[in-house]
């Protein structure tokens, strides 16, 4: 097959026929009863995800029960195109299918095509849709990725602009986006206007009944997906850049944990959180590319080889944590997620680890602000030796040190700012693990805060930080351009990882460049 590289990029194939034909037929929703009777409508757009060397998953959904075709070319004219079996769209699953792609070549352009069929008039065909992705290098080619999390919070929602920092993070052409968690905020419902401090106001264009208000059920879970899917500047990225997802707590709500009490919050009828985090694990699995397990569905922790110079490990710090606050256990991995990080990184023959982490290792976030009481995060604030959930990073940095893994990175959002933070044991309480970075970045489209305080235990400093003032300039809006992105770029020759700090209007604020240790 072809390397067609050199002669279509992801920013050319935007304005190529196929994409066209994409953002005609993933405009914005319009309500049923103006479509009802005419063809099905891919109203959503399309997305890949979970991409390796050999297959990709891909994902999109109609507007109605229909028999989906698919299919999958490396070449834009689709003149090589194979057809796999044809997938029904449901009401079970609100209408969304994926597929995985298999046996594909590495570093190759692949092409996906959806059409659908209405499951009752078979006369009523959709107009295509069209998406693109990358299959990972086996050889040792230059790597590019970009990560980013907190999406729709706040109340900060779709206004005249849209979610700008998307269509930014597209201009870098990455081989895959890294959405950090925070990927909905379902307990942040979103009004039609803001008065903003200044005397200005505003406005969102787009609101929807489930954005009105929290989600509770099932379908005002999914509403919360499809609201996101609903601005040009998320389709535009999802359509030609995969997007490898993780989840933290507003997927659910805020903070949540085994110790969530809901009694006393009328806008939860349901007192048991557990409900609540069922429907959103559901959701998020059927809206989003994520690689299914058949062994163990519903799993997020995950590791995407991304060819000889990278791989990416997804930990999952929010479904088996204990108690943000009281008696019982606090961990946050759980035994088997931290059995399999460790075996995981042992065996890793790639330059680059990069963990891919839903919470900073050493910023203190308190589970109840006003009390500072509680933890949601690792740190516990008293800069001492590692206690409660410190003892399970103590232990897997011990472990690191301990079996020579060099060359891991990690990568986080979650606090609404960015930073570079280094770690070392020289300035640490707990001593017995390697130096290391940790980026932090976001947010892609919610309020930005100010900066969280360190906790000692691990050594943290701050490299650079840029964030609102807090206090009063907390909760800025979109609009004051304190929107972040991180771009990490690995050389193929040098084998360099040099990481950028970036806002939504393209300004790089920082940079630095880390040459890879002993390798494996």
């Amino acid at each position: 097959m072809a390397d067609i590289r050199s002669t279509l990029t992801r920013r050319s194939f935007l304005f190529s026929a196929g994409a066209a034909g994409l953002v005609a037929s993933s405009g914005l929703a319009t309500p049923f009863y103006a479509r009802g009777y005419g063809r099905p409508e891919f109203v959503h757009g399309v997305q890949s995800g979970d991409v390796d060397t050999e297959s990709g998953m891909i994902w999109t959904r109609v507007d109605r029960p229909a028999r989906v075709a698919v299919e999958y070319s490396t070449t834009e004219s689709f003149s090589n195109a194979l057809r796999l079996p044809d997938i029904d769209a449901m009401p079970q699953t609100d209408c969304t299918i994926k597929s995985r792609l298999d046996g594909l070549l590495p570093d190759q352009d692949i092409f996906y095509r959806f059409t659908a069929t209405d499951l009752y008039d078979g006369n009523r065909v959709s107009e295509p849709i069209v998406g693109r992705f990358r299959t990972a290098p086996l050889r040792r080619r230059s790597v590019r990725f970009v990560w980013s999390g907190d999406t729709a919070g706040q109340g900060w929602g779709i206004d005249d602009v849209g979610m700008k920092t998307y269509s930014t993070i597209q201009l870098h052409e990455p081989d895959f986006f890294i959405h950090s968690g925070d990927t909905i905020y379902a307990d942040n419902p979103i009004p039609d206007e803001i008065k903003l401090r200044d005397g200005g106001m505003w406005k969102n264009r787009i609101v929807t009944p489930e954005k009105r208000d929290v989600a509770r059920t099932l379908e005002e879970y999914r509403g919360q997906w499809k609201y996101n899917l609903l601005d040009e500047h998320v389709r535009g990225l999802n359509a030609v850049c995969p997007t490898f997802y993780q989840w933290d707590d507003h997927e659910v709500l805020n903070n949540w944990s085994a110790s969530t009490d809901l009694r006393d919050d009328p806008r939860y009828p349901e007192k048991d959180v557990a409900v609540y985090a069922s429907r959103a694990a559901r959701a998020f699995h059927e809206m989003t590319p994520i690689r299914t397990l058949p062994t163990q569905p519903g799993r997020i922790f995950r590791k995407v080889a991304y060819g000889p110079l990278l791989d990416v490990f997804f930990v999952d710090l929010r479904s088996y944590r204990g108690p943000n606050q009281g008696e019982g256990e606090s961990g946050l991995f759980g035994w088997r997620q931290a059995d399999w990080l460790k075996r995981e990184l042992a065996a890793s023959r790639a330059t680059w680890k990069v963990i891919a982490c839903d919470m900073p290792i050493g910023l203190v976030v308190w589970d109840d602000y006003s009390a500072r009481r509680g933890s949601d995060a690792i740190a516990n604030g008293d800069n001492g030796a590692p206690m409660g959930r410190e003892t399970e990073f103590a232990d897997l940095l011990r472990f690191i040190r301990d079996n020579a893994i060099n060359n891991i990175v990690w990568l986080t959002a979650d606090v609404h700012y960015t930073a570079a933070h280094h770690y070392d044991p020289s300035r640490a309480a707990f001593k017995e693990f390697l130096p290391f970075w940790e980026f932090v970045s976001g947010p892609l489209h919610s309020g930005t805060y100010g900066p969280k305080e360190l906790d000692m235990t691990f050594g943290p400093e701050v490299r650079f930080i840029k964030a609102s003032g807090g206090g009063i300039d907390s909760n800025l809006p979109p609009s004051a351009g304190l929107q972040f992105f991180g771009i990490v770029d690995i050389s193929g020759q040098t084998r360099q990882m040099t990481v950028r700090l970036m806002d939504r209007e393209d300004k790089e604020l920082w940079r630095v460049t880390l040459d890879p240790g002993a390798v494996a």
